[in-house]
């Protein structure tokens, strides 16, 4: 066996109450939940600035220096919560809009050293803006957006910071993103 070696996990994360869902499929070595939690904020397009936590198996990880109800996640790998392939858990980022994802595990094997620590392989739809208001506030601001005629199509497309591709998934933007955080 090569010196290193480290399991390695193909993930599928999908946005739950989406539709068409709206999922992202990565290639993670075992890291500290998190740092799964940074890596989902970058696959999905989050930008990171609401609390989260993980359930797995019923027990909740997340930042224990915010909260006492969850165990460390800095301290808890993926390799501490999950041992079969198939396993699901999920992620609840920003509890106001409450955007719940399931996290698939798709495969578990051994990565060899010169396999990339981190890698988007594919996935499907935009990530909704921050602070839309959770699923029914997405549905509505897809309706908006989507219309110019209506009376807020021109102040949502401000909000939002310009135009909104719903359809739009670069798996090259998030690779690159992948890269930096390495």
């Amino acid at each position: 066996m090569i010196a290193n070696n480290e399991m390695s996990y193909r993930l599928k994360v999908t946005l739950l109450g989406s539709e068409p869902p709206i999922w992202r499929r990565f290639l993670v070595k075992d890291f500290p939940l998190a740092n799964l939690h940074e890596i989902i904020q970058e696959a999905m397009g989050w930008e990171n600035c609401h609390l989260y936590h993980f359930t797995v198996a019923g027990q909740q990880f997340g930042d224990a220096s915010v909260s006492d109800d969850v165990e460390d996640a800095f301290l808890t790998t993926l390799a501490d919560v999950v041992s079969e392939e198939g396993t699901t858990f999920h992620y609840l980022y920003d509890y106001g809009d409450n955007w719940e994802h399931e996290v698939l595990v798709e495969k578990i094997g051994i990565a060899q050293d010169r396999e990339r620590t981190l890698y988007c392989l594919d996935g499907e739809r935009a990530c909704p803006p921050e602070d839309v208001g959770g699923i029914p506030g997405y549905l509505e601001f897809l309706r908006v957006v989507s219309d110019p005629n209506h009376t807020d199509h021109m102040s949502m497309l401000e909000w939002f910071g310009g135009s909104f591709d719903a359809e739009m998934f670069d798996v090259d933007a998030v690779n690159r993103k992948f890269a930096m955080v390495r």
